[in-house]
């Protein structure tokens, strides 16, 4: 029985050989990997990734999906919604110290997956992901770009990461109104170890008036935290570095 896309999940299976073929090649699969796929739908992306790796374990909400995909023998099907999953539990499981994910993301929740994961970014090997092709581009943005924002900084602080692959809209069945395309996030090594929520909510605010200098909103939010260390605001927020977004996070 054919399976009817669901708009609640923002369902859209990829539906094109080549562009399955790429994004295999771009993840590498080696047999033994520890992998999660998020969302694996039809298993356009299962398949391939489970001949590969010998086994998978992948993250499924809708429920006639997951039934299909328990009778698989090679696959652990875990039944959730990904922003409920403990990605260290999982690890710890499968008795793995860290992670592979990959994933066709929902695009209406794509945001809310990254921050999950970013958060648990210790259990994380790497990643790869398609997502809208927009949200890609702010991913991998560099400052003074209309596409820099909150998520630029927010990621980049703890991974390095790269655009790997342009993916149509008629890859898909349905076909999305959208451009897509595959990130490969990187967890770095040498990012400073600051909190997340305290960089989350410095971001916010820095980038919540963005045509403004910072010193209307930055700058108001550092007084109101009796900050002496030095930081210009008078710039506007797309102008500021990672770097110098992480280092004032660290001194407060």
């Amino acid at each position: 029985m054919k399976h009817v896309a669901r708009k609640r999940f923002g369902q859209h299976f990829l539906a094109d050989g080549a562009i399955i073929e790429a994004i295999v090649a771009a993840i590498s699969p080696q047999p033994g990997d520890p992998m999660v796929e998020i969302g694996p739908g039809l298993a356009a992306l299962t398949q391939p990734l489970v001949e590969r790796l010998g086994q998978l374990t992948v993250i499924e909400l809708d429920r006639d999906l997951a039934a299909r995909l328990r009778q698989h023998e090679h696959l652990k099907v875990i039944e959730s919604d990904v922003l409920k999953v403990d990605f260290a539990q999982v690890a710890q499981n499968i008795g793995a110290a860290k992670l592979r994910v990959v994933g066709n993301l929902p695009y209406n929740i794509s945001t809310p997956i990254l921050f999950r994961l970013l958060a648990q970014v210790d259990v994380i090997a790497d990643q790869h992901f398609m997502l809208q092709k927009e949200v890609i581009d702010r991913m991998v943005a560099a400052p003074a770009t209309a596409a820099y924002g909150r998520l630029s900084v927010a990621l980049q602080w703890r991974y390095a990461m790269e655009n790997v692959l342009f993916v149509p809209p008629e890859s898909f069945d349905p076909p999305p109104r959208v451009d897509s395309a595959v990130v490969r996030m990187l967890p770095r090594e040498d990012a400073a170890a600051i909190s997340l929520p305290l960089l989350e909510e410095l971001v916010q605010v820095a980038f919540s008036q963005r045509r403004k200098l910072l010193r209307h909103t930055l700058g108001r939010w550092l007084e109101a935290r009796s900050f002496a260390g030095a930081f210009d605001v008078q710039r506007r927020a797309e102008e500021v570095p990672v770097e110098q977004y992480v280092a004032l996070a660290q001194q407060l």
